[in-house]
């Protein structure tokens, strides 16, 4: 994957909007001394790399009554399937993550459901269908850490 050289500006930029994307682009200007459009222009900038991905709204799943968090390690009876699997677990809706690993998983996901039970439901009707030998679940309490990954100066190696 290609990475992108910062300046100062661009660093100062992300490290305000990361926390509220909301943040109106004259008070980012403001705060690096710079115009309005300079702002704008640098964000479409990085838009246009791929190092801002957006915005949007963070929804909480409990307050939308997903009370239930799980980390589920599945195991494919085809690994050659992956591109199949990754299109149907587009679909389940309550898929969140998806991810490619090393170790002993072929893939990694992230899901929310309303309670055991429910997740017990997508594991079994949802899940198990797309060709698993088997899946390992990490239901998750309470996430102690969610954050942005910081914008820190270069750090040597």
């Amino acid at each position: 994957m290609a990475q992108h050289q910062l300046d100062s500006l661009d660093k100062k930029i992300l490290q305000l909007i990361a926390d509220d994307a909301r943040v109106p682009f004259l008070e980012v200007a403001r705060a690096c001394n710079v115009s309005g459009a300079a702002i704008h222009q640098r964000i479409q900038k990085l838009n246009n790399l791929g190092v801002l991905k957006g915005s949007q709204f963070i929804i909480d799943p409990e307050k939308i009554g997903y009370e239930t968090c799980a980390y589920i390690g599945l195991f494919l009876k085809d690994p050659e399937s992956f591109d199949k699997v990754v299109e149907e677990l587009k679909k389940i809706p309550e898929v969140v993550e998806c991810h490619y690993t090393t170790g002993g998983y072929d893939m990694f996901i992230k899901i929310y459901a309303k309670n055991n039970h429910h997740l017990l439901n997508i594991i079994h009707d949802k899940l198990q269908p797309l060709g698993l030998s088997r899946s390992e679940t990490i239901v998750a309490f309470n996430a102690v850490i969610n954050r942005q990954l910081p914008i820190l100066d270069d750090v040597s190696e």
